[in-house]
């Protein structure tokens, strides 16, 4: 009869009044089948009406304390009796009903609380039936409003938990406390080593979620020494592991991080032990720290060659040494900035090259790899001038590989590196500082990471690593109010965190996306920098979108305006740098007629030729004035493209405190188009002791007929509290 009212509540919720005061009734009967049945009902009636909620928890709390005190001390009885333990399945039924009737409500909970701890105490923990009594017990303690002391023990149960040998029992245990460590961390801290252990367990699925768990367990205090184990554990995990293993161990050094030593440190021996294993982004970011690591570039590129010699077979460090052995081989090969702890190592430049030269015989297929071994050589032609023989034999190697991309690459740095000496040191200077903090917010925002948070964001500075944990992308201000220009200027808006193209940030900047193909709707190549096409390790940058530094090359100061346009197809691979008279236009025109051999833009370039392009600068002008903030803008013209303008800002922060999480937008009218560069920095000193710039150019549509118009808006912080200035720049120099 109790089980068709069950199914009745069930199916009926509408007549859960009618059974509330007789289920209430039965839970004094004395048969445990009654019992059982009578709590299920209660049950499904709590499940089925908040009114018979509240009902049960009036009249009820009381008999199931009673019922539940009974049961877990009453005598032996052979007809309840499952391996000692009386009557285990209405133990859990009441347990059940308990953790309902107390969730959210502290009057209830606060009565079931020594109850609770009487069958978390007395319970057996060496039989199956005492620990499924325990567990259901944990889940009630973690579902109701108990107090401090009853969580802790409940959470000491899990640990005990972990410790038994039944793998079903252990990954119970993981489950609830992944869930208990938003309720009580520090307790759940108690029980660390204990959970390191489970992430070297030979089950699979416990090793997998016991990471999770250490994951949600590290925080400030404790990082160095959670990453150390699982470090450790790198070394000797099961290589379906090291995946998911080095994915965490690398967020954690990212987020947690505060010492950029330590963390490059620990990225060194994560891309040494699991290289192959390491996601690109990762090693992308970390080219991006040591690139803003000055004071540590020498000790990284020692640290990588020397990591090199060992675990050449990972892709991964192959990869950044190389890149960084490019950019900073003399560092390498004079012992520059050596630390105190740091030994000496002798490396000539014979093994710099040889290094280099390992890359690209390990890597016979990978293109990437490849490519950025062909453009670290080229720059140690420059780093070393008595290496150049040796380096255009290496590239030579390559004018007739299949891949276009590295027989491209092979006949260009060869000649320069034959023909072009004259432009050769400037074209490869070493790579400018990149934009740290907009890289990591790009690669939040590309990526959706869903880490959460655990410390608020803080700023990052050239000189301090500051991860910050779950780095989110700052919300975008809505611009309706900048764009109001004048009646006939539609909405169009750019701002600083301007959308980027689905492919990643730092692949673009390393330019080794694979072969530039044309696409429908693309700008000629007239309006193309041919230099950065030519010279560039990967696909051109895109017209439309942001202009980035490409990693290969040395800080992009050169352009070229246009190239002669070839008509007939090459039929086998041509030097593009190939002879150019003195006489030919370095800016030259698109040919009427076809050219009938390939020729050489480079060739006849003094050093004193200029190749930026650029006519002398525009009058500077005070764009915005406050009694806090004064705002310059500087402006540049480009040969052949009156309509084209490159301005660069400059903010001064006039108050006596410092701006920080500073961010600069605007917007302009339909008719021009508008790309904000990175700027150099989002913290302005305070008195004027320093400045922030940012370049960005504008390209007027309708040059000639109506003036170039801006609005602009500045976000920053001052100790913590938001502040918002914006204006309109309507003095721009005459021929904008």
């Amino acid at each position: 009869m109790l089980i068709q009212r069950k199914r009745i509540v069930r199916k009926v919720p509408d007549l859960a009044e009618n059974f509330m005061g007789l289920a209430a009734s039965l839970l004094k009967e004395k048969h445990h089948g009654v019992l059982i049945s009578a709590v299920q009902l209660c049950t499904e009636l709590c499940k089925a009406s908040k009114d018979a909620l509240e009902y049960l928890r009036k009249n009820c709390i009381e008999g199931l304390v009673r019922i539940l005190r009974d049961v877990s001390s009453s005598s032996y009885a052979p007809e309840y009796d499952v391996a000692g333990i009386s009557d285990p399945f209405l133990h859990i039924r009441v347990l059940k009903l308990m953790r309902m009737l107390g969730q959210g409500d502290a009057d209830c909970s606060e009565y079931m609380n020594d109850i609770l701890a009487q069958v978390a105490t007395k319970t057996e923990s060496n039989k199956n039936a005492g620990n499924a009594i325990l567990y259901e017990c944990v889940e009630t303690i973690m579902g109701i409003e108990a107090t401090s002391g009853l969580r802790v023990l409940a959470i000491n149960i899990l640990g005990r938990f972990l410790s038994n040998r039944d793998n079903n029992i252990r990954y119970v245990a993981l489950n609830i406390l992944m869930r208990a460590i938003a309720v009580d961390t520090q307790a759940v801290q108690r029980h660390r080593v204990t959970i390191l252990e489970c992430v070297k367990d030979a089950d699979a699925s416990i090793r997998k979620r016991a990471l999770e768990l250490v994951f949600l367990l590290v925080n400030d205090t404790n990082v160095k020494p959670l990453t150390k184990e699982l470090v450790d554990y790198l070394d000797v995990a099961d290589p379906d592991f090291k995946e998911d293993l080095t994915a965490k161990i690398c967020s954690i050094a990212e987020k947690f991080s505060q010492d950029k030593l330590w963390y490059l440190d620990q990225m060194f021996k994560v891309l040494s032990l699991a290289g192959k294993h390491v996601k690109d982004d990762v090693w992308h970011a970390l080219i991006v720290v040591i690139s803003n690591a000055s004071e540590l570039q020498g000790y990284s590129v020692r640290s990588l060659y020397t990591a090199l010699q060992t675990y050449s077979e990972q892709g991964s460090l192959v990869r950044v040494a190389v890149w960084c052995i490019g950019e900073y081989g003399e560092m390498l090969v004079n012992n520059v900035g050596m630390l105190e702890a740091e030994g000496s190592i002798t490396v000539t430049e014979s093994d710099a090259l040889d290094a280099v030269e390992l890359g690209l015989s390990l890597y016979p297929a990978d293109v990437t790899t490849r490519a950025m071994c062909l453009v670290a050589l080229l720059k140690l032609s420059s780093r070393f001038p008595s290496m150049s023989e040796r380096v255009k034999r290496i590239v030579s190697q390559n004018k007739e590989n299949m891949v276009l991309e590295l027989q491209q690459r092979s006949i260009e740095f060869g000649s320069i590196i034959q023909r072009h000496q004259s432009i050769r040191s400037s074209l490869l200077e070493r790579m400018p500082v990149l934009d740290e903090a907009t890289y990591l917010m790009k690669r939040a925002s590309t990526t959706q990471a869903s880490i959460p948070a655990y410390k608020p964001a803080s700023a990052v500075t050239p000189g301090d690593l500051k991860f910050p944990n779950g780095l989110a992308k700052p919300a975008v201000t809505p611009l309706a109010d900048l764009l109001d220009l004048s009646s006939d200027d539609a909405t169009a808006t750019t701002t600083a965190s301007t959308t980027t193209a689905p492919s990643d940030f730092l692949q673009d900047l390393l330019g080794i996306g694979g072969t530039n193909l044309p696409t429908a709707g693309a700008p000629s190549s007239a309006s193309t920098d041919i230099l950065m096409d030519l010279l560039s390790i990967g696909s051109s940058p895109s017209q439309n979108g942001q202009l980035v530094p490409d990693l290969s090359l040395a800080q992009e100061k050169k352009h070229v305006s246009a190239a002669p346009q070839l008509v007939s197809p090459v039929p086998e691979p041509v030097d593009l740098l190939g002879s150019l008279s003195s006489s030919t236009s370095v800016s030259g025109t698109k040919s009427a007629t076809a050219v009938p051999q390939a020729v050489d833009l480079l060739d006849g370039l003094s050093s004193s030729t200029s190749v930026s392009g650029l006519e002398d600068a525009c009058p500077s002008i005070t764009a915005f004035q406050s009694a806090t903030l004064k705002i310059t803008f500087d402006f540049r013209k480009q040969l052949g493209k009156p309509q084209e303008s490159t301005i660069h800002a400059t903010f001064t922060n006039m108050s006596s405190s410092t701006y920080t999480e500073f961010i600069f937008q605007a917007a302009v009218p339909k008719f021009i188009q508008l790309r904000l560069d990175p700027a150099s920095g989002n913290i302005v000193p305070a008195n004027g002791k320093g400045s922030v710039t940012q370049g960005f150019s504008v390209t007027n549509n309708q040059h000639g007929q109506k003036p170039l118009a801006m609005r602009i808006r500045m976000s920053y912080k001052v100790n913590g509290e938001d502040r918002l200035e914006q204006g309109q720049v309507s003095n721009f120099p005459p021929g904008l």
